[in-house]
């Protein structure tokens, strides 16, 4: 599957994906450059660079087991307002349904306002509560504790999620490799809450864009849940680890050539 694309015109300007597999698409490069190549998708979730409010020395993560801190300063630059808006304008006309990104709380309404002028409408700001989240060390004041999830959706689309009634609160320790789970990103989402966002927002067979894709757990969770993704990313060393945790991930059986998948192949 490789990604649809508005004309044939753009075939030979986009790159060749890193990975092209069981429904899942890596291009590497910078997401401004290869968005304006690519046709509608029916969501996207993505967790761009972090805000210059999270980027502190001081930054630390709790062992859930020991209850030990762990330094974990951030290396990588904050997102900048251009690269901010030149995104948004860029993904927006893409989205079909939900556009799901992960922010600092305190640039939750800088984020609405540049997808708003993109076409897309707010409905709300989540939140992915961290249990082993940094404590306020100085005691003076409470710590942070949480990170938003601002949720756009197209303009001209009715509502519609798979998590009825309940609320957009999502509690998820950080997975500093305090578990089995493979950490190549130093803000790597826990999958077990990408899985949950994928399963509440899209439908087996939806076509997922991350543009900001980083170790690639988005790719992860839709690959095990069944459905499509389209991930870039500009850091060849998180492609690279990121293939090898795709490649390490089992397709669940309904989408596995369901043109062959029959009772008779099945032996039922």
């Amino acid at each position: 599957m490789t990604a649809r694309i508005l004309d044939q015109r753009n075939a030979d300007r986009l790159p060749e994906p890193a990975y092209d597999r069981d429904g899942v698409t890596i291009y590497r490069g910078d997401c401004r450059t290869i968005l304006p190549l690519l046709a509608a998708v029916d969501h996207v979730i993505t967790d761009p660079p972090y805000e210059a409010e999270a980027h502190t020395l001081q930054r630390r993560i709790v062992n859930p087991r020991t209850q030990e801190l762990r330094m974990a300063p951030l290396t990588f630059e904050a997102i900048t307002a251009d690269v901010r808006s030149d995104y948004s304008r860029l993904v927006s006309p893409l989205v079909e349904r939900w556009c799901l990104t992960f922010c600092q709380v305190e640039a939750a309404m800088i984020w609405r306002d540049q997808y708003e002028r993109g076409g897309l409408r707010y409905v709300r700001s989540m939140a992915w509560v961290k249990p082993n989240g940094q404590p306020q060390l100085t005691g003076d004041r409470p710590s942070m504790g949480y990170e938003t999830i601002i949720a756009m959706h197209h303009t001209d689309e009715r509502l519609r999620w798979n998590g009825g009634g309940r609320m957009g609160w999502f509690s998820c320790p950080v997975d500093a490799n305090f578990s089995r789970e493979p950490r190549v990103h130093e803000t790597q989402k826990p999958l077990r809450l990408m899985r949950e966002l994928v399963e509440l927002f899209t439908d087996p067979g939806d076509l997922v864009l991350d543009p900001f894709a980083g170790s690639l757990t988005t790719a992860v969770a839709c690959k095990q849940l069944g459905r499509r993704c389209i991930a870039i990313e500009m850091d060849a060393g998180y492609v690279q680890a990121g293939i090898k945790r795709l490649e390490a991930t089992t397709l669940p059986l309904f989408v596995l050539a369901p043109e062959v998948v029959t009772q008779e192949g099945l032996g039922l």
